[in-house]
């Protein structure tokens, strides 16, 4: 966070990456991270889950690492919430350049973080393969309170980039989204129904290590099933546009705050006011 401006790309997807991400919601930019960043965010959370084994209460009632606390606790699943300030590795990741762009591309605006967490995933040991997969299905916004259209191209005022730190073949439980449904203002349920009678409608991420998916929380989303025996790691900023307040059950510690930049602070702080710092682009751009 050493930089004395935010400079970040603006498009930051190709004209084919937008128009993938407007007809599905979702799309997966690969390798949005080098190998030694990827490695560096993964080092810090295990690092950071080791940590929280060793507390007593490691939910946000308990006294917590640099912020971080544990919203899901089994034995195939840890869930870290709250993470931001829990290693430089990790606060360089919510503030990464390109990544930041192509949320606030997907927004319609500029962006702040609203929240970060990460998950360590593996086989659950009590799944049956037998059975078609059901998912934990869900969205994190409703499409007329979420979305709007400019110059043609579709945003949504609450947005995700997830980072896959493992490879994610079709076994290794990579996302999965019901394509399109960013733009269906029909109950979930009945979404979900007709996804699972005509199961390529189900779209997974699969991809190498340090790549991006991009999505829109109208999008219908969940956890793919891990069959193989690899463990899945990714890390998940949640941006929304700076009107929003910041809702992972924590505040920023005033140390943390105040080797914030002036910069960055609309980015981790939102702005009090009602202007959102409109980011448009053209399909050709």
């Amino acid at each position: 966070m050493a930089d004395l401006t935010f400079d970040r790309p603006f498009p930051a997807l190709t004209p084919a990456q937008r128009y993938y991400l407007d007809v599905f919601g979702y799309v997966v930019v690969e390798n949005t991270l080098t190998t030694d960043e990827t490695e560096r965010i993964k080092d810090a959370l295990y690092k950071l889950s080791e940590e929280l084994d060793q507390l007593e209460d490691q939910t946000d009632a308990g006294p917590r690492i640099r912020g971080a606390y544990v919203l899901t606790n089994k034995s195939h699943h840890r869930f870290m919430a709250h993470i931001i300030e829990s290693d430089p590795a990790i606060t360089a990741y919510a503030t990464h350049p390109s990544l930041v762009s192509m949320s606030e591309e997907l927004i319609g605006g500029e962006a702040r973080i609203v929240e970060m967490n990460a998950h360590l995933n593996s086989k659950d040991p009590n799944a049956d393969f037998s059975e078609p997969p059901k998912y934990g299905f869900h969205r994190g916004t409703d499409i007329p309170f979420g979305s709007h259209i400019q110059n043609g191209l579709y945003h949504c005022n609450f947005v995700k980039t997830l980072t896959n730190l493992t490879d994610l073949g079709p076994d290794d439980g990579g996302t999965v989204v019901v394509a399109g449904s960013h733009k269906v203002d029909a109950p979930s349920d009945v979404i979900i129904t007709a996804a699972y009678g005509d199961c390529s409608l189900i779209h997974q991420v699969i991809a190498p290590a340090g790549s991006t998916l991009l999505f829109s929380e109208t999008l219908i989303h969940a956890t793919g099933q891990i069959r193989s025996d690899n463990e899945r790691a990714i890390i998940i900023t949640g941006y929304g546009s700076t009107l929003f307040p910041y809702w992972d059950r924590g505040n920023l510690s005033e140390g943390f705050k105040k080797e914030i930049p002036e910069q960055l602070r609309p980015l981790f702080h939102g702005i009090e006011h009602w202007t959102r710092g409109p980011r448009y682009r053209e399909l050709g751009d």
